[in-house]
């Protein structure tokens, strides 16, 4: 008699309703779901949102205070803040996801043929990311930029570069999880061949702490690129960006400190809503995790 051979066991992310819905239930889920949403928004929107040209000087409305016709003041050239605020959102958000999709993309290529492949492949991809992940993210981004020359592609591509090591380090944990499970042995038996396994079996049950770590890493890519603009590094005048519109702010600080308040105001709120989103997320995808 023929013996049937019994299903293998495939853990794969919760429908993506579901994982809105639970995430819009939890509080902490909810309010980092509404950050981010009004931070994508406004940076979408930014043409119909911002009140003036982000490059347009008006020398008789320099350092102007808050007021009705410009909410968030003026800079010492003039410029309206507010508007700056609004594409300088724009800018992190462009910056933040291409980095990330870079470093994504790459991290979970190597993490997989690393925690799937394991032998002298696993050694010498470990060993390059342990050499990058030696290095401060923010030195080594800045090296970089200053080889590459400071643009925005390259600011993206150096932010892309420094976090590699942190994806292909959690995807090759978590596919080293995977495959010492009871449902991925199943699979070797019936005799299923390792690519098989490896994209219909081990793929969809990594993509849940991918999707966290791609979520937390968005924040870190923000900062990372506020604080290589406030170095001069960064994304260049004319594009207004967070960073730089604080270290034009340094002289200006006591004579107009809304100059300081509302770009560090805007860098602290979107980073918080990232990485609240980013841990409301994993506790919904990983439940084993909370605490």
């Amino acid at each position: 008699m023929k013996r049937k051979n019994k299903p293998v066991k495939n853990r794969s992310l919760p429908g993506n309703e579901s994982v809105l819905r639970q995430l819009w239930r939890d509080p902490m889920g909810r309010a980092g779901m509404i950050g981010v949403g009004l931070v994508i928004l406004m940076a979408v929107f930014a043409p119909w949102i911002a009140q003036y040209d982000v490059a347009k000087m008006n020398a008789r409305a320099k350092l102007t205070g808050p007021s009705a016709q410009f909410w968030f003041g003026t800079d010492h050239f003039g410029r309206d803040v507010f508007s700056r605020i609004v594409y300088g959102a724009r800018v992190s958000l462009e910056v933040g996801i291409v980095a990330v999709g870079i470093a994504a993309g790459f991290g979970y290529l190597l993490g997989m043929i690393a925690g799937f492949f394991e032998g002298k492949i696993e050694t010498v991809i470990m060993m390059v990311m342990d050499v990058i992940f030696a290095f401060p993210s923010i030195l080594l981004a800045l090296f970089i930029v200053s080889a590459l020359g400071p643009s925005i592609i390259n600011t993206m591509i150096a932010i892309g570069i420094v976090n590699i090591p942190v994806f292909t380090r959690t995807v090759r944990a978590s596919v080293k999880t995977v495959k010492s499970t009871d449902y991925i042995a199943n699979a070797r038996s019936i005799g299923l061949k390792k690519m098989s396994i490896l994209f219909k079996h081990v793929t969809p049950n990594v993509l849940a702490p991918f999707t966290v770590q791609a979520t937390l890493a968005l924040s870190g890519a923000i900062l990372t690129e506020a604080s290589m603009s406030f170095l001069g590094l960064g994304i260049q005048p004319p594009n207004p960006s967070w960073g730089s519109m604080l270290s034009d702010a340094r002289k200006y600080m006591e004579r107009a400190p809304w100059l300081v308040l509302f770009p560090a105001l805007f860098i602290i709120l979107t980073i918080l809503s990232f990485n609240i989103l980013g841990d409301a997320l994993r506790d919904v995808l990983d439940p084993k995790l909370k605490l």
